[in-house]
């Protein structure tokens, strides 16, 4: 019988570690660094792309912000929550560039994404 509560006491305890580490993972998302995401808005030619219209969706809450590059093609995000994932694209004259995602387990907390119709 005590190799049976051995075993028991064992299997307890390696329940009550993955609960413990499981928690501290989803505590440390949540106090995570917020998230910034920049890049560039080029045309086929790689010329950069002014007064493009950047789009960035998040996943959880569909919610959509959007921002316009400056005459270098740059765009920039700031305090995005590192828990949440996104979706980002960019609109201009009637074209669209490819989606692109950002995961919320990427731990950077400087993201770039360039975007080029």
């Amino acid at each position: 019988m005590s190799r049976l509560r051995w075993r028991l006491a064992a299997a307890a305890g390696v329940a009550a570690l993955a609960m413990l580490c499981a928690g501290l993972s989803v505590q440390a998302q949540q106090h995570a660094a917020p998230k910034v995401l920049s890049g560039h808005v080029t045309d086929d030619a790689g010329k950069p792309v002014q007064d493009a219209v950047v789009y960035l969706k998040d996943a959880r809450t569909q919610g959509v912000r959007s921002c316009f590059t400056v005459e270098d093609g740059s765009y920039r995000f700031v305090q995005l929550p590192a828990t949440d994932e996104y979706e980002v694209w960019a609109e201009s004259a009637g074209r669209k560039s490819k989606t692109r995602s950002i995961n919320s387990f990427d731990a950077k907390t400087q993201v770039t994404i360039d975007l080029k119709f």
